[in-house]
């Protein structure tokens, strides 16, 4: 499976822009801010149904414009497919496939399946234990529709138990029996959900590792430790050990909604000790371990999109990952960089099929399956 062709009408800075790729490797070149990430986001579009970056879809609508419409061809083994997302001022956006508008909007996360890495993802090691949630919550629910379904029931009810917490700490009449209500409706979707996150913690720490080290160069020794009070202790248990703290902070201190992922380096905490570049390859090797859980529960193998990857990395490594991402077990793949001459220089190197595309005033095929186009 991959993505033939992308046409794209009012969305962020683009009027109008028709594109055809390379089923292996597509290179976008330019400075910054000139639209190279948006092309990436579109293509997020068109796999996960909105962007990678802001949640109002209507930001993406070109300034002074109306509307936005995202087309993409995505070829395989059927033959092709064409993939429509819409959106107008004031009106709910609209995604079709193969001409048919989809009842529910989700129903289409999955059929083509994508694995973004950017300088966004910095978030995961930056800030708090919700990002790191986030980011296993949005792998397993493609795949695990009782997934999703058991993470709205338990924060739904969540809701409800902290809300009366405040209630009682705010002078209300305390009743235990009301909490426990909703207590209960929290304990069979917390242990299923604590189960899909342990198994899926467990699954991805081997390729997580090999990738570190290919990139690295086994020059530390990195660890993904998934941390939950569920290790040790039932929902009921938790709750029970914690009334006491949980009424007097007027909310629920201990549960699933407060699982992180220890994220080391050489024993300590990769944000503490971690260089920019160490950093970097870290999230790297977690996202491409991503995209082999994916590959491996949907039999697909997902788009690679890699956004302005290789800043504060040099030459050598920058090679190294393009080298691993252009073996067989990776599909198509989108790369976008500010040095021109370097990417030119290693994938002339590797023995696959590219395009390398300029982007300034708009977009220009540079090289197509390594031979420069005539001007």
């Amino acid at each position: 499976m991959y993505l033939s062709r992308l046409n794209l009408s009012n969305f962020k800075n683009y009027s109008e822009i028709d594109i055809s790729f390379s089923p292996r490797i597509n290179c976008f070149v330019g400075d910054n801010g000139v639209g190279k990430t948006n092309i990436l986001d579109a293509i997020h579009y068109l796999s996960l149904t909105k962007s990678y970056f802001v949640n109002i879809d209507s930001v993406n609508i070109r300034h002074g414009e109306n509307f936005f419409i995202i087309k993409g061809i995505f070829q395989n083994d059927d033959g092709n497919e064409e993939v429509m997302c819409g959106l107008q001022r004031g009106k709910r956006k609209t995604f079709r496939r193969n001409g048919k508008e989809y009842s529910r909007i989700s129903d289409h996360i999955g059929r083509y399946p994508v694995v973004m890495i950017s300088p966004a993802d910095s978030s995961i090691i930056i800030d708090g234990s919700e990002e790191r949630r986030k980011f296993i919550n949005n792998v397993i629910s493609q795949f695990n529709r009782n997934y999703l379904n058991d993470i709205i029931t338990y924060n739904k009810a969540l809701k409800q138990r902290n809300r009366l917490l405040k209630d009682y700490a705010s002078g209300g009449r305390f009743d235990r029996q009301m909490l426990v209500l909703w207590e209960e409706q929290m304990l069979k979707p917390g242990r299923s959900i604590y189960e899909s996150r342990a198994g899926f913690v467990k699954e991805i720490i081997p390729f997580f590792q090999q990738y570190y080290d290919h990139i690295s160069e086994r020059r530390e020794n990195v660890r993904l430790i998934y941390k939950s009070p569920l290790a040790k202790y039932s929902m009921k248990e938790l709750f029970e050990h914690n009334i006491e703290k949980d009424r007097i902070l007027a909310y629920t201190t201990s549960g699933i909604h407060r699982d992180d992922l220890n994220l080391e380096m050489d024993g300590f905490s990769i944000k503490d000790i971690g260089s920019q570049g160490q950093q970097k390859s870290y999230l790297v090797a977690l996202k491409l371990a991503k995209f082999e859980y994916i590959r491996n529960k949907g039999g697909l193998k997902p788009i690679l999109l890699m956004d302005d990857v290789f800043d504060k990395f040099d030459e050598k490594r920058v090679a190294q990952i393009i080298q691993l991402v252009s073996e067989n077990r990776f599909g198509q793949i989108f790369i976008t960089d500010t040095h021109r001459d370097r990417m030119q220089s290693i994938l002339s190197e590797i023995n696959i099929e590219y395009k390398l595309f300029l982007i300034d005033d708009g977009i220009e095929e540079l090289v197509v399956n390594g031979k420069e186009k005539q001007s």
